[in-house]
């Protein structure tokens, strides 16, 4: 069975990769910046080799990957802060740059990055799904995570044509248990506790935690090197996640719809004192789009939302937020 590191193992989606590899037998390595940090795995914690490390100190990222034949990296940038966007794209590619670096010098087997279905753009063609041939332009949303992301995912490909084995997912709005950093469930928990009112009218795609940690896992063998892959399993309208999220809790669903015009306004005015929220102008980025590539190259299934939803808000309430 291989050696796995998995870069964000106290994270989210991280988290329940190690859940998955533990369970199919792999040895699995977890980097962690904070000591005795465990995420959602305490349960597991001891079944782990947990190492100490930063993503800005290479030397330490090189030392954890040592008798590793695959790296899962995890760990990501999150600002949607517009007055920082510059230091933290610079950060952010830094930080890539050192996990390349390290990969290239133990020689790892595998790199599985986690981009962001945020690299995806508008289909070329009208009329179908967006899928992997359709790429973000850069500079066109103005948010630091947006361009972060993009610069991460460029440096990975860069990095898979010059030799490196590299192979890039980018996962959707990924839900599920295990999101101890509320780092995409922030809407759910508002919407289980009855506490958010209205909602932007949006399309959204969504995957199980869980799901998509499967396919990180078969990735490692069926993934093309130097491709993206995108990760989805439900095109649905956000409306429709909260509202089902707040049913699965017994909390009272939205109710006023946010159109463009107000939607623009709200981050306009919540950008002034909080400016985080102008994420909320990415909106109307937002869009469906294919799996077909997962399923038949990854072999990707997806369970109901709606189990998804309850097992969420199951975890929540055994978690005391609800």
């Amino acid at each position: 069975m291989p050696t796995c590191l998995i870069l964000g193992a106290t994270g989210f989606i991280g988290g329940q990769i190690a859940r998955a590899a533990l369970d199919r037998g792999w040895r699995v390595r977890g980097l962690r910046r904070t000591p005795g940090a465990v995420g959602d795995l305490g349960d597991l914690s001891n079944e782990l080799e947990w190492r100490q490390g930063d993503l800005n100190d290479g030397e330490t990222v090189a030392a954890a990957m040592q008798g590793c034949e695959v790296v899962f990296h995890c760990a990501g940038a999150y600002s949607h802060n517009p007055r920082t966007l510059a230091q933290d794209v610079a950060r952010a590619s830094a930080q890539m740059r050192g996990v390349l670096d390290a990969a290239r010098r133990v020689d790892i087997q595998r790199l599985i990055y986690t981009s962001s279905y945020t690299t995806i753009g508008q289909p070329a063609e009208p009329g179908r799904l967006a899928d992997e041939r359709d790429f973000y332009v850069p500079g066109s949303s103005g948010d630091p995570y947006y361009e972060a992301k993009w610069a991460m995912e460029a440096a990975a490909l860069a990095a898979a044509r010059a030799g490196l084995p590299v192979v890039v997912l980018c996962p959707v709005a990924v839900f599920g248990p295990g999101d101890v950093h509320m780092s995409v469930s922030g809407p759910l928990l508002l919407a289980a506790r009855g506490r958010l009112p209205a909602y932007p009218d949006a399309p959204v795609s969504v995957i199980d935690v869980r799901d998509a940690a499967a396919a990180y896992l078969a990735a490692v063998e069926r993934g093309r090197l130097g491709e993206r892959t995108l990760l989805s399993a439900h095109n649905v309208r956000l409306y429709d996640v909260l509202a089902e999220t707040a049913r699965a809790a017994g909390a009272r669903p939205p109710r006023i719809k946010l159109g463009a015009g107000l939607l623009r306004m709200v981050a306009a005015i919540g950008g002034r004192f909080q400016p985080s929220a102008s994420f909320l102008k990415t909106i109307p980025l937002w869009q469906p789009v294919s799996n077909a590539k997962a399923v038949a190259e990854l072999g990707l299934t997806a369970r109901p939302l709606a189990e998804t939803l309850a097992d969420t808000v199951a975890w929540f309430r055994a978690r005391g937020y609800l």
